[in-house]
């Protein structure tokens, strides 16, 4: 049964917590000793969709009060509910049920959370085996496939940088995470371009390449499901330009460099972009726009 986020929202609010606040007393036989560890935070939500299997969210030590109430409030919690409980969510037939989900982890992105780290225990009502839970949450994102035309070659646009995560520089599709829960994709893909590569892109012009996808997909491709809930949507723009252009794009400094942000502009051929990255997001997008182009679902390219 799909349940709007909004719904699970409004039941998060139906719900008092309820904390453990109750001293433990250490009583010994040769004296009395008082823990100075607090009890962890708790609460207890019943989801619209199973009013008879509450499960309990808890804080692991070192969670402050605030992170844990942000993370339940948060739209990255909430679509994470939202999804168990879709028509193809893991909860949707009743053979799992969720029974606690342990926050162990946020990170703010000034006042609202960026990525929140927790594990749910979600068993198996038949076997009573736990499946894997261990969730990395940053929510929704856009890459944007740039390829420009120019003296009868394809080139397409990547940014170069170092990720932290890898260890490694990569050279990837401009891309990046929304900062709202407004779901403006399209406006945060020609944001992120720009950002990252100094080309201004035009509403009008992007192609929503995932939009081809089946509707059981979302319309959004997940890089890491295993362990992440990053769902991403993938553009295309397509243009024509000089090949002076081309020139001062390669190499050229972008980014947001007081966000850490040290980006370099990459100009590459088409015909050797499937070889020259392990970025995931470009390969998907070279699956996508070669399909597309093979089905005659894009538009024609303005002369």
């Amino acid at each position: 049964m799909a349940v709007s986020v909004r719904t699970v929202s409004a039941a998060l609010k139906q719900f008092v917590p309820t904390h453990a606040f109750h001293r433990i007393s250490t009583k010994k036989v040769f004296g009395c000793k008082m823990s100075t560890e607090s009890p962890p935070f708790t609460h207890s939500i019943t989801l619209p969709s199973k009013q008879s299997e509450p499960f309990h969210i808890v804080a692991a030590p070192g969670v402050s009060h605030s992170d844990f109430w942000n993370a339940i409030d948060s739209s990255l919690f909430k679509q994470w509910l939202h999804n168990l409980q879709t028509e193809n969510g893991i909860l949707a037939d009743g053979t799992m049920t969720l029974r606690q989900v342990l926050i162990q982890g946020v990170d703010m992105f000034g006042k609202r959370i960026g990525f929140l780290k927790f594990q749910a225990d979600i068993f198996d009502k038949e076997t009573g085996q736990k499946i894997p839970g261990i969730v990395f949450a940053r929510g929704p994102a856009v890459a944007v496939l740039i390829l420009l035309e120019s003296e009868g070659e394809t080139y397409v646009v990547l940014t170069d940088q170092p990720r932290v995560p890898v260890g490694k520089t990569i050279l990837e599709l401009p891309a990046g995470m929304l900062d709202d829960d407004k779901g403006d994709f399209v406006g945060t893909a020609v944001r992120e371009a720009e950002e990252e590569t100094g080309i201004k892109l035009k509403l009008d012009d992007m192609v929503d390449l995932t939009a081809f996808l089946d509707s059981s997909t979302g319309y959004r491709v997940f890089p890491s499901p295993g362990g992440c809930d990053e769902e991403i949507s993938i553009f295309l723009y397509r243009g024509r330009v000089d090949k002076e252009i081309i020139t001062q794009l390669q190499g050229k400094e972008t980014g947001l460099r007081e966000h850490g942000e040290l980006i370099k502009v990459r100009v590459v051929p088409y015909k050797n972009l499937w070889r020259s990255t392990a970025d995931c997001k470009v390969l998907v997008a070279v699956a996508l726009f070669e399909m597309a182009t093979k089905e005659g679902l894009l538009p024609l390219l303005a002369t």
